[in-house]
């Protein structure tokens, strides 16, 4: 993309409206634009389990997650969410510093324990009560209220009968989703029927670092297969409401590149993307299970008709994105490929800052969903998008957390550069609105553009949310 180059000082109120021009100030500083379009979505998100709290609180059952967290050793320093953020009781103060910096849409997951705590059967009014509130404080500011049907807190009841290994869980998860629409659908402006069904399935069952921390190498696929039947009974039903608010899936796909020009490595990263990532979105875009899952027995109870169910049609794709993997050939591999090592720089998650991988990414789910369904294209959502660091407050209230602020610039360039290209990329979400319970991280992991002390619950706005608070403004420059 070719843009005009201009050196010298300018006044702020030129430099910012120099529109498509490169800035060269006297310090070899470069500064450009972000530029969006007016009806850009611009959100923050969080997971239920992560921020709400109240975990005894409300009527609500228990979860996967609540026993996972006692299990000693499965959670950094022992660590749970019974706390959190305390969202349950300070969602109102939460709405309105969304609302301060900007933000059009919060992202959030409902709890299926605090909707209906045994996981079937008795439907709990204070847990609808709950995300009603939620709903209406945020429409009180304008904010869209985007809500995540499952976000990994299974009840534990249904975990005990086998949970997503089991085929059974599909009935109980078709009844909660008829409850929400019933309940919600009037609050609800986006809806996303599953997030990140990977991890669901490879670290739940198959890795067992997350919840319900089962090791099950030769059954794992079956949580595969019923994820994915999840989310398109979860369409299914929807259709069937009336409902007009659009509904798709989030998922963090894993495309990594290859690591040399070598065909071996180049089929090496194809391979990873298809057992990692296809065996997800394939069979949602009507086009099943990639060849490679079907012959190197991985065992997925596909019944008839179950691919008709997944191939629902989506309004739009969610895409979480945070780094992007280098693959090998690696013939002493199981499945003949490795992970190799990146020179870029890191995160304190270990995860290397990658904006190119996020346009590599974006253009092939632009290429590979083009045409599903029978659209020219679907839209496509950055759901999840954000960088932890060791976020301090300093005595004057402040948290200059830089190395974010650079990881989210970077990120949103390559947004605004593949929206130029023709990319239906309608909106972007950072991860993550608070600091909060990051899954098997505990409380050691910050993630947020609100800085909390989990002791008090105080919120600071970081000074990333202060860039995002401009840059949602057009005052954003990179």
């Amino acid at each position: 993309m070719s843009r005009e180059v201009i050196f010298g000082e300018f006044p702020v109120e030129l430099s910012l409206n120099l529109g498509n021009y490169i800035v060269i100030n006297s310090r070899g500083v470069f500064m450009e634009r972000l530029d969006f379009p007016k009806d850009f979505v611009w959100g923050t998100a969080t997971a239920s389990y992560q921020v709400e709290g109240a975990a005894r609180e409300g009527g609500r059952g228990e979860s996967i997650w609540d026993t996972f967290a006692r299990k000693p050793g499965a959670v950094y320093a022992g660590e749970n969410g019974d706390v959190a953020c305390d969202q349950y009781h300070r969602y109102k103060e939460d709405a309105a510093l969304m609302a301060q910096l900007g933000f059009t849409s919060y992202r959030f997951s409902i709890a299926w324990p605090r909707i209906i705590p045994a996981g079937t059967g008795k439907v709990n009014p204070e847990g609808i009560a709950y995300y009603r509130g939620l709903c209406d404080e945020l429409h009180k500011y304008n904010i869209s209220a985007c809500a995540t049907i499952y976000h990994w807190d299974l009840p534990q009841l249904l975990e005990d009968a086998g949970g997503w290994l089991e085929r059974s869980v599909l009935e109980a998860f078709e009844e909660y989703v008829k409850v929400c629409y019933r309940e919600l659908g009037d609050v609800v402006d986006m809806w996303i029927t599953v997030n990140e069904p990977f991890c669901i399935a490879r670290l739940g069952y198959f890795v067992g670092v997350h919840a319900p921390g089962r090791r099950e190498a030769q059954k794992a696929a079956a949580a595969v297969h019923h994820i994915n039947m999840a989310h398109g009974i979860a369409v299914r039903e929807y259709r069937k409401t009336g409902l007009k608010a659009p509904i798709g899936i989030t998922w963090n796909p894993i495309t990594p590149r290859p690591a040399s020009v070598k065909e071996a490595d180049r089929k090496a990263a194809e391979t990873a993307r298809a057992i990692n990532t296809e065996v997800f979105i394939l069979p949602c875009l009507g086009k099943g299970y990639p060849e490679i899952v079907k012959t190197a027995g991985f065992g997925l109870p596909v019944k008839d008709g179950d691919l008709e169910i997944i191939a629902q049609p989506v309004d739009f794709i969610g895409v979480n994105y945070y780094f992007e993997d280098v693959a090998a050939a690696d013939e002493k591999a199981e499945l003949k490929f490795s992970f190799k090592p990146s020179w870029q720089e890191t995160s304190v998650m270990g995860w290397h800052f990658t904006p190119g991988g996020l346009e590599r990414q974006i253009l092939w789910i632009a290429e590979i969903s083009k045409g599903a369904f029978g659209k020219k294209e679907i839209p496509i959502y950055i759901t999840e998008n954000g960088c932890a660091c060791d976020d301090t407050v300093t005595a004057a209230g402040r948290v200059h957390d830089t190395q974010r602020i650079d990881y989210l610039k970077k990120h949103l360039a390559v947004c605004a550069d593949v929206i130029k290209k023709g990319v239906p990329l309608k909106g972007y979400y950072v991860w993550s609105l608070l600091d909060n319970f990051e899954w098997a991280f505990g409380y050691s992991k910050r993630f947020g553009i609100i800085h909390v002390d989990f002791r008090t619950q105080k919120r600071t706005i970081k000074d990333s949310g202060y860039f995002l608070r401009d840059t949602i403004a057009g005052f954003g420059e990179w």
